[in-house]
């Protein structure tokens, strides 16, 4: 490989160790099938790992020596796994020379072990106990249920509340009694309001309904 671009690879590789901090491996691979063993020309934060320069090639190092394809494309965003137990999110970028030919693999390893872990207890916290990820459930306003209530009993009357007798109205109002609409504060104010009555003739048509019950 050119010694300028090595030393290209090598910045490339210091900028991207220091944006994403200790965790970030970057290794610079040496493509020369007479030093398989000694592969690695270039590394920061060996520690993920525990390489160093001089160390060996990897398994797709020497995929890529066996092949030596020109059609061999980036291998991105794929995990592994280290001889410690460490899981890495890893990239390899095949560098090539004028004629299409690799000489270098710069490879991007970030140890993702403690995120892993992480999602896992966010998932344990999060997730329902049968472990199937489900619909958030949707907190509704008060106000919005009693506007909802409202509607379904004008719905069930089948009519507006402008062609509504008495009668239809005692309905009305007997369904959002037993749907519990009177337990929220102010709602006797708002359901008068609609339905066009007085907060007496309410209470009256409630009273109604409880002594039809009583009956």
């Amino acid at each position: 490989m050119e010694s300028k671009k090595l030393e290209t690879l090598k910045q490339l590789a210091d900028g991207i160790a220091a944006h994403f901090g200790s965790k970030c491996e970057v290794v610079i691979h040496d493509v020369n099938s007479r030093h398989t063993d000694q592969s690695i020309v270039y590394i920061v934060n060996g520690h993920v790992t525990g390489r160093k320069i001089g160390d060996g090639a990897s398994q797709v190092v020497l995929d890529q020596l066996r092949s030596q394809d020109k059609e061999t494309k980036d291998h991105l965003r794929y995990l592994t796994r280290t001889s410690d137990g460490k899981i890495l999110k890893s990239s390899s970028l095949y560098i090539r020379n004028s004629k299409g030919v690799v000489v270098a693999i710069f490879s991007i390893n970030y140890d993702v072990t403690s995120l892993i872990m992480m999602k896992q207890e966010v998932d344990a916290m999060i997730l329902p106990a049968d472990k199937e990820e489900k619909e958030p459930e949707k907190l509704v306003n008060v106000n919005d249920v009693l506007d909802d209530l409202i509607q379904q009993s004008v719905a069930m009357i089948g009519k507006p509340v402008a062609l509504m007798n008495k009668d239809d109205k005692i309905r009305a109002i007997q369904f959002l009694n037993e749907s519990g609409a009177f337990l929220i504060t102010k709602s006797g104010d708002k359901v008068a309001k609609y339905f066009g009555i007085s907060k007496y003739t309410l209470y009256s048509y409630i009273d109604a309904n409880k002594k039809q019950e009583e009956k």
